[in-house]
């Protein structure tokens, strides 16, 4: 009974309420990222990075016993991936042409 309950509820969309960027100024770190769900939960030190092939987003990571980082929180599908991933880098976007004309 108690699965049937949990598959209910997965089913709904989730979805993105804010997004929170802090900027850096580093080489390869962009930004901090806080994201908020349904304004009542939050996932707080995604990271924005600079790749070979343009930014992309980092979830947040513990680094283990053996030097390896493991994510600690991240979307279970793709879509959801990407879709973050896009509202993220626009709000990234957003926040670094609002520095610019400041």
């Amino acid at each position: 009974m108690r699965k049937r309950i949990i598959e209910e509820r997965a089913g709904g969309a989730m979805e993105i309420t804010e997004i929170n960027i802090n900027v850096r100024g580093e080489d390869k770190l962009k930004a901090f990222v806080n994201i908020t769900f349904d304004d009542v939960f939050v996932v707080r030190g995604l990271k924005v990075i600079q790749g070979k092939s343009g930014l992309f987003v980092c979830m947040p990571s513990r680094k283990m016993v053996d030097g390896a980082y493991k994510d600690i929180a991240h979307p279970i599908s793709n879509d959801f991936r990407q879709r973050m991933e896009k509202l993220i880098l626009n709000e990234y976007q957003r926040c670094m042409e609002e520095e610019a004309t400041a």
